[in-house]
């Protein structure tokens, strides 16, 4: 007797196999129909399920056909697809070990399994069970392809780089193996063979999305932004749902200087994907950058909650900035950094000779006209000798501007590393013997963190750049002082802290003012009346701040408020909110940007800077006392917002730092209805600037030397790290 399934399956899997999924479909479910125990139509109905995008439908036949055949490995394979696509990776991980269980030559399995280990953070295993399935099958492309994947999340590039050639050396034609050849590429700073990769795979599948967006970061890094601009307008026209490409594209335009159009593009990738890692905290951020405060209580409470559950939802700094809490800095700097832990500690070289030179290394991207040269120089030309080398590291950009000659001739040895990847920069720092390797960035613009992550020096010092906690394990120290971080709060920071006896900010006493005397007229400003300035940036005035500036100005008749013109938006989003405080947006004046030597000149148009919480003025402060202006601050709770009083104390002004915002609303109206008692301040502050401890870099470099001194003893005699206290 004839069997009357057999032939119907046979033809069910050929039109299966030639994409006829409708017809075979049919088939199977007519099989059913009358066997509804029939294993193999009841997960290959489900495989077409799968395919066709109906996960749900596809999982239950699948588990209906295990039902009746526990024993199959390609039924167990299969449901852990199923449950791949619809999330639920433990279970499809389960799923594919099953399958392995049962047939462990299974390569498919293998190769699914890692994928799925990948998707769940866990690139080790994932490498592991990709280099089984090719023990098994060496010429697969696709797991040659997915092993470069798993290296990317390891920070391994070069070898990432070596396993995408081996998938296109089998598979030429395949495009997503070219775009991900150029992201290892472009992690590795080859920019144009990126561009080249990112190119291929364009030609061979013109509408590649991501391959647009990749694009994009090449010709980005590649100083194209026009042509950046355009390559992630591709990528969302081809997929108005991609966040990623909606992200990107604002941070290209806050680095264009148009916070207005990236605010927009920040809020287009928040409505596609809310939980897109780290993009609330940057959208809120983007916001205060136009001083558009729109739902801003509401939305900062809401970021604080997801902080404080240890979500991923606000970059390092942007939580400095919206937040005074050093409790929620650290939670938000502890989660960014567990996305690039230290992947090995670095060998030391060697003890060094009784009497040698201890090595110092510093990396910025700010070795040209920038607020962090401003501040380092005299420090790094008044080092000792005798006792250090020093080493500059810059991969910002390849200026010749004056800072930049200044500081390549104060370093030891200066070296151009923009071009090298954050690994093949701590291989030469390591090679070069560096002791100590200071991070002048920290979680700031253009910062290279994974020069640390990957250990460049046995010690690892954050200084200066960032006001805050790295949260990283790979950070052995910061530098501050008693004001910034109390004794009390050391347990808010994961590193060591360095105290330093007067202020942790170094100074540059030989920074030059303008001759040039402003009048007025020239800056914009009202011939009489007393002048409140802030020249800080746009995002550290907060609503709360600004209120109590608009009651200062109401209390002072004539009273104006000069303020540096960050952005357009920016300013007349003030002059608003100045009218919905019952003040005359006339009244807020706007600065433009001028060279620093004319910048900290005309500051002598002003009778007091008014400062910000939670984020102070910091190099925009040392400015303002250096030009001999007061300036007035609320002392904060956080380290970004107890940098001004350090500044203070250090320059003997400690009169003018307040604790509550009555007192600095007092202090403020006060100093601008008694002349005889302002000017008094600022003889003390003329007479200060010589001789006391903030602006005398050579007593500076004396501290933080011997702060130095006192952390490789410790390491040459094998104890960690412990708090340094500096004496005067």
């Amino acid at each position: 007797m004839s069997d009357p399934i057999t032939p119907k399956l046979q033809l069910a899997v050929a039109l299966h196999q030639a994409g006829r999924l409708a017809e075979a479909q049919a088939i199977y479910q007519e099989v059913l129909k009358l066997y509804p125990q029939e294993f193999n139509s009841l997960h290959l109905s489900g495989v077409i399920a799968l395919q066709t995008g109906k996960r749900d439908e596809g999982l239950a036949l699948i588990d209906r056909a295990i039902a009746v055949n526990p024993g199959s490995a390609p039924a167990h394979n299969n449901r852990g697809n199923a449950l791949k696509d619809l999330q639920r990776l433990p279970e499809a991980l389960a799923s594919y070990e099953r399958t392995l269980s049962i047939n462990p030559g299974f390569v498919d399995a293998w190769n699914n399994r890692g994928n799925v280990l990948l998707s769940l953070k866990r690139p080790e295993e994932a490498l592991a069970s990709y280099d089984r399935a090719l023990a098994l099958k060496a010429d697969d492309a696709e797991v040659h392809n997915n092993r470069g994947n798993a290296l990317m999340e390891l920070s391994r590039a070069g070898e990432a780089l070596a396993s995408y050639d081996r998938a296109l050396a089998l598979k030429s034609s395949y495009a997503e193996a070219h775009n991900n050849r150029g992201n290892a590429l472009l992690h590795l700073k080859r920019m144009s063979e990126a561009l080249a990769a990112y190119d291929r795979a364009l030609a061979l599948k013109s509408s590649y999305a991501e391959a647009h967006n990749n694009r994009g970061n090449a010709l980005k890094d590649l100083g194209r932004p026009e042509e950046a601009l355009a390559a992630y307008d591709k990528a969302a026209a081809l997929r108005p749902a991609y966040a990623e490409a909606f992200y990107n594209r604002a941070n290209l335009l806050l680095g264009l200087k148009r916070p207005g159009e990236a605010t927009a593009s920040y809020d287009r990738a928040f409505a596609i994907d809310p939980a897109y890692d780290f993009l609330a905290g940057t959208c809120l951020y983007a916001s205060m950058m136009v001083c558009d405060w729109r739902s801003f209580d509401e939305n900062r409470a809401r970021l604080a909650a997801e902080i404080a559950a240890r979500k991923p939802v606000a970059m390092p700094f942007a939580a400095l900035a919206v937040f005074d809490d050093p409790g929620l800095h650290k939670i938000a700097a502890d989660v960014y950094a567990a996305r690039n832990p230290r992947k090995k500690a670095p060998g030391f070289q060697g003890a060094r000779p009784p009497g040698g030179k201890i090595r110092v290394g510093y990396y910025s991207a700010d070795f040209h006209n920038h607020a962090t040269a401003y501040l380092v120089a005299e420090f790094l030309e008044a080092r000792n000798a005798e006792k250090f080398e020093i080493y500059g590291f810059s991969f910002g950009p390849n200026r010749t501007d004056e800072m930049r000659a200044r500081l390549s001739a104060a370093f030891d040895r200066f070296f151009e590393v923009s071009g090298k990847s954050d690994r093949d920069i701590a291989e030469q720092s390591r090679a070069l013997g560096i002791d100590i390797a200071v991070d002048l960035k920290g979680y700031t613009e253009e910062a290279r963190t994974g020069i640390f992550a990957a250990g460049c020096a046995p010690l690892q010092v954050s200084y200066l750049g960032y006001p805050g906690t790295m949260g990283a394990g790979y950070i052995d120290y910061i530098v501050a002082d008693k004001t910034v971080i109390p004794p009390g709060r050391q347990s808010d920071f994961t590193e060591k802290v360095v105290y330093l006896p007067h202020s942790y900010q170094c100074n540059d006493s030989g920074r030059k003012i303008a001759e040039r005397v402003f009048t007025q007229a020239e800056a914009g400003l009202p011939a009489q009346g007393f002048v409140f300035c802030c020249f800080n940036a746009a995002f550290k005035i907060q609503p709360r701040v600004f209120d109590g500036w608009m009651r200062i100005l109401k209390a002072v008749p004539g009273s104006v408020l000069w303020l540096l013109d960050d952005n357009q938006t920016a300013s007349d989003n003030l002059r608003k909110e100045a009218a919905l405080r019952g003040v005359d947006g006339a009244r807020l004046i706007f600065a433009q940007r001028l060279p620093l030597d004319e910048h900290l000149a005309r500051h002598r148009l002003a009778g007091l800077f008014l400062d910000t919480l939670p984020y102070n003025a910091h190099t925009t402060a040392s400015d303002a006392l250096w030009a001999g202006l007061p300036v007035l601050t609320r002392r904060g709770e956080a380290f970004a917002g107890r940098v001004a009083a350090s500044l203070l104390t250090a320059v003997g002004l400690h009169e003018l730092v307040t604790d509550t915002e009555e007192a600095y609303e007092a202090k403020a109206i006060a100093l601008a209805l008694a002349p005889a008692e302002l000017k008094r301040v600022c003889a003390a502050l003329e007479k200060n600037r010589e001789t006391a401890p903030l602006f005398d870099g050579a007593r500076f470099a004396r501290h933080l030397e011997s702060a130095y001194e006192t952390m490789f003893a410790r390491y040459q005699a094998g104890v960690p790290p412990a708090v340094i206290d500096v004496q005067p």
